[in-house]
């Protein structure tokens, strides 16, 4: 494996709201004199050597993916941060890999590398015909990164991100690798395992508390995907009333009397509803998509004036926003929206078009809570109501909507979590502004939970609050995998803050 140890002490994340002392950024690579297997395994002793030199040293190390987090989930304080992007190579699996027990098709499996944007992922399975099931708003995270934070995605039928993973590679000690997968699934045959010259963990609890672990379970070298055949979307964004009859949607998504909505009462594969705060009396902004079979020579989407794409969510135009005098914030919200929020219809583009990689404008926090969507029509007037009061709030709310996820901390644990999105100017005012909400919402006993990769509030109360016995599950499993040396090196202030640093 190549090794440039670049020197860098300071460290900034990709959203630009924080800065990290650190004690080194190395680029990582794969030897390109070697083939592909023999690269991929190089690399894996690579791994263990720097596990391995960080025990000794007693300093901290962590992999890192795009820096697309808000919170400091990825740093190493004072420690070693690993630039894993560069290791992108992707695996076919051929019929031999697979055990005769796989339950899908060997043909749409792929082993992709940690270090794999979303986008190169897309990119490489479009020229196979091929899409992911699903991905986030955006295309810039890696696929470690993205599984790894529990992203939520845009299909509400299909799951999160971490959902579509059949199998881990995951490097846990200087001396041990494991292939994990669930014993409920198993996917991949002897041969496959001789050919990563590791070791087969197939255990259910293991896996689902390895999906969404924030890299702290040691190194995830490799995540197997399943895909699907490429496919279409048909998109549409349009003004709606933000009536009982739109709220009743949202809070049961059952589409059977939508007759409104642009494809009538077919169900979509993507909805999602913003709100202005500051002009409900124009209604809600409603975005539907839905999946069509692919066909050649349709016309890719087209980016409005603004630069903004269908697929775009409000960190692609609220760092526009700044901080300002809170009486003249209704009137900015306002006309920001005017020009970033433009209704469409029927745009056509694959996946990776339609949710293309997005270009960001400016400083902003993003914060995003899941709640069961039954809940929806109260939490909204609950934060109507406290931005009279504790507000103005300088951004809109946004919800979208994803079923339950299997990973043990996954945050969309409800039956069908609606993902509220508070996406604000970079400010004092809009910190304040969530934590007066949060305890707004414990105060009223409504269930929630924090997206891990946004601006958040945790410490182990509240997750224990919000997860109960998964959250000792998840620390008993962190504690089964890893040995005591290698916890500590994958420890960081953020999962010591959190208590989920816990040895048992």
């Amino acid at each position: 494996m190549k090794i440039i140890k670049t020197g860098t002490t300071s460290w900034e994340n990709k959203h630009e709201t924080f800065t990290q002392q650190i004690k080194d950024l190395y680029e990582l690579g794969n030897d390109p004199m070697l083939g592909p297997l023999a690269a991929y395994l190089d690399t894996t002793k690579g791994f263990q050597n720097l596990i391995a030199d960080a025990i000794a040293a007693k300093t901290p190390i962590r992999a890192l993916g795009s820096a697309w987090s808000w919170t400091k989930i990825a740093t190493a304080e004072s420690g070693i941060l690993l630039d894993t992007k560069p290791l992108n190579m992707v695996f076919d699996i051929s019929s031999q890999s697979v055990t005769p027990a796989y339950k899908g098709d060997p043909t749409k499996l792929f082993l992709a590398q940690c270090g794999n944007g979303v986008w190169e992922l897309s990119r490489f399975l479009k020229s196979r015909y091929l899409s992911l099931k699903t991905s986030g708003a955006s295309n810039g995270q890696t696929i470690a990164g993205l599984t790894a934070t529990g992203a939520h995605g845009s299909a509400f039928d299909v799951g999160a991100a971490q959902d579509f993973v059949t199998g881990l590679h995951i490097i846990v000690s200087p001396t041990r690798h494991i292939w994990l997968e669930r014993a409920s699934n198993p996917v991949v045959s002897a041969s496959f395992i001789n050919n990563l010259q590791t070791e087969l963990v197939r255990d259910d609890a293991l896996f689902n508390a390895a999906l969404v672990s924030f890299g702290s379970f040691g190194i995830i070298h490799g995540i197997m995907i399943e895909t699907e055949d490429i496919f279409l979307l048909e998109a549409y964004m349009s003004r709606m009333p933000w009536d009982d009859s739109l709220r009743q949607i949202m809070q049961t998504l059952d589409f059977s009397t939508a007759a409104k909505l642009p494809c009538g009462t077919e169900r979509p594969y993507h909805f999602a509803v913003q709100i202005n705060p500051y002009d409900l009396d124009n209604g809600a902004y409603v975005t539907t998509m839905y999946k069509r079979p692919y066909h050649e020579g349709y016309t890719p989407p087209v980016r409005n004036t603004a630069g903004l794409g269908p697929g775009d969510d409000a960190p692609c135009f609220i760092g526009r926003l700044t901080e300002a005098v809170p009486a003249l914030v209704p009137a900015l919200v306002n006309k920001l929206l005017a020009g970033a929020l433009t209704p469409y219809t029927k745009q056509f583009g694959i996946l990776s078009e339609i949710f293309d990689n997005t270009t960001l404008h400016g400083k902003l926090l993003s914060a995003a809570i899941g709640i069961p969507i039954q809940q929806i029509g109260k939490v909204t007037q609950l934060l109507l109501d406290l931005n009279k009061t504790a507000g103005p709030f300088s951004g809109l709310f946004a919800y979208r909507f994803i079923k339950k996820s299997n990973a043990t901390l996954a945050f969309t644990r409800f039956d069908y979590t609606c993902v509220l999105e508070l996406d604000a100017a970079f400010s004092d005012a809009t910190y304040s502004f969530y934590t007066t909400a949060w305890k707004m919402l414990e105060d009223q006993g409504i269930p929630f939970t924090f997206h891990w990769g946004k601006v958040n509030e945790l410490d182990f109360g509240r997750i224990k609050k919000m997860y109960g016995a998964d959250a000792d599950a998840w620390i008993a499993a962190r504690n089964r995998l890893l040995d005591a040396d290698t916890r500590r090196v994958f420890t960081n202030a953020t999962l010591q803050k959190w208590g989920l640093d816990q040895s048992i």
